[in-house]
């Protein structure tokens, strides 16, 4: 099953927009719904990287917010989805702990790659990515997550609640500009003053990276990288005691409810332009139809608002420099029909991998095998 995950025809499901650097699925059915896939690239080389892989019995989201480069976040989205099957397969069933086996393996995989490639391609140690995975299995729903992305449930108001649909955060921002995770780090590292550091406008670890838990990152958890010498010709290692940054996931369970409508799934970059509750109110307002892709034009339309521009103006920007506007963003949108059983028979067992570059993405929907 999991082989689907890295067939290009999958990705003949998506389609081009008026925007080059905008790729998008309408509406595919899963498990218990639909659900909307949409991204939108600004780096030179795309860092988000994303999946959802469905059955009739279960539904798995993957978002991987890539930052340093794209091979963390490429990684990733080959080999988390293989693990989580093959724990599961053993377990006899989607677990937490299914969930952690998988996470730790593919960081594991990810060092030992690090380590290897050293000699030749010494950026590789400063490469991560966020991480954030749903899985539904019958009526339970997981949300893990690594990093800043985020998801976001969408739910009935009840009666007293001032809204038709409330908006739920389900994971934790693993960012030290929250005073909650800035604490928990300080509280791991008493004996290091500067184990987080506000400069350029913002707290980072060390002075250097935002998020606290990430899939490599390898010279900020593993000191003997920081002090092997073609890494020191390369950058400016950050002498270490011990590992600043970790891989453990946080994780969810959540027991689903009549009253639970939908979940959004996606990387900081929409979450940087929208509010949880600005989101849940676009999903619940319009159509199911490129959902996914209306929430990253919302994004969008927010950051040339900032910069005083139109937003068909940022779509005229090329990638790179387009980076200056906005970051990549992901979303996917998972809708909830938990009265409609007619939906397990019509999903079926396949993949959708949204391209690995979609400045390349081929004229006839066909994206590049990812590397990695």
């Amino acid at each position: 099953m999991m082989r689907l995950c890295y067939r290009p025809l999958e990705r003949c499901l998506g389609r081009r927009s008026g925007d080059g650097l905008l790729w998008h699925t309408e509406l595919k059915p899963h498990a218990s719904g639909d659900f909307s896939m949409a991204v939108v690239q600004a780096n030179s080389s795309l860092e988000d990287q994303s999946q959802v892989l469905t059955s009739p019995s279960a539904t798995y989201v993957g978002v991987y917010d890539g930052h340093g480069g794209p091979e963390a976040s490429r990684f990733v989205n080959r080999h988390l989805f293989p693990y989580l099957h093959k724990f599961q397969k053993e377990q006899g069933g989607l677990t937490s702990e299914v969930i952690k086996r998988a996470f730790n393996a593919t960081e594991e995989d990810f060092i030992r790659l690090v380590k290897q490639s050293l000699p030749l391609m010494p950026k590789i140690a400063s490469v991560g990515s966020c991480c954030l995975v749903g899985a539904i299995s019958g009526s339970e729903l997981y949300v893990a997550n690594l990093g800043d992305s985020r998801a976001v449930l969408g739910r009935r108001g009840f009666d007293g609640e001032r809204s038709k649909v409330v908006a739920e955060r389900l994971s934790t921002d693993h960012n030290v500009s929250c005073e909650k995770v800035r604490k928990e780090v300080e509280s791991l590292h008493p004996d290091d003053s500067s184990i987080v550091v506000y400069c350029r406008g913002v707290w980072r670890v060390k002075g250097i990276i935002q998020v606290s838990r990430s899939i490599g990152d390898a010279y900020l958890k593993k000191p003997e990288l920081n002090r092997d010498p073609v890494f020191q010709q390369y950058g400016n290692p950050v002498p270490l005691k011990r590992a600043v940054l970790t891989a453990e996931p946080s994780i969810v369970t959540r027991k689903l409810r009549p009253y639970d409508l939908f979940v959004i799934f996606a990387s900081d970059g929409l979450w940087e332009h929208l509010s949880d509750e600005a989101a849940v109110e676009i999903v619940f307002k319009n159509p199911r139809a490129g959902i996914a892709k209306r929430l990253v034009g919302a994004a969008l339309k927010e950051a040339a608002k900032k910069r005083e521009m139109r937003y068909k103006d940022i779509k005229k920007i090329e990638k790179g420099i387009r980076r200056h506007f906005h970051d990549d963003i992901t979303v996917i949108v998972i809708y909830l029909d938990h009265q409609k059983s007619s939906f397990h028979s019509k999903s079926t067992v396949g993949c959708i991998t949204a391209p690995v570059d979609i400045s390349s993405y081929h004229s006839d929907g066909v994206a590049d095998e990812p590397s990695g």
